[in-house]
């Protein structure tokens, strides 16, 4: 897997999948798992495009799961050809909807794979339908755990400040 800095990447074609991936939990594995296995299948390089530190961790202090190192290490293992790591902070929170847009145009995707929940720019203007007008989207449904609700890091962050270790680990779903 290669490792790029946000900004300095351009390839032909690829399949883009965008988000902070704090923990590469078990939700995080489906999407990554299904870029790499539709990269292979249409000969285009599968693209990781994160966040260090995790918007969340930067914004409001959360805890991070996985530093960046460990991250990339789960992403390679997933079968990642690429991993762009932006990194987030004040001057990354100025980019516009469209200054990202472009930037994600230089990877020429055939597809960006994203979570229904998606936002992006100064203060999270670009959406999914924004996205939409420039690039073929596919929509991930959330991953869901055997109780019937929804893996999370957020929700993997409360588990673990509770205690709750052994239930937190079964949602990150690496040894541990």
């Amino acid at each position: 897997m290669l490792i790029h800095g946000a900004g300095n990447v351009s390839l032909p074609k690829t399949i883009v999948t965008i988000g902070a991936f704090d923990g590469v939990h078990r939700g995080h594995q489906t999407l990554i798992k299904e870029i790499a296995q539709k990269g292979r299948r249409l000969k285009v390089p599968s693209v990781v495009y994160t966040f260090d530190p995790p918007p969340r961790a930067f914004l409001q202090d959360a805890r991070t799961l996985s530093p960046i190192h460990e991250k990339i290490r789960r992403m390679q293992a997933l079968g990642v050809d690429h991993c762009i790591v932006a990194t987030f902070n004040q001057k990354y929170l100025q980019q516009t909807a469209f200054q990202f847009m472009y930037e994600l145009q230089q990877l020429n995707p055939v597809e960006v794979v994203v979570g229904k929940d998606f936002r992006f720019g100064k203060n999270r203007t670009g959406d999914i339908s924004l996205l939409k007008q420039c690039f073929k989207v596919k929509v991930i449904e959330p991953v869901f755990c055997s109780n019937g609700k929804v893996i999370s890091s957020s929700r993997i962050r409360e588990l673990v400040s509770r205690g709750e270790n052994k239930q937190a680990f079964s949602l990150l779903g690496w040894p541990v």
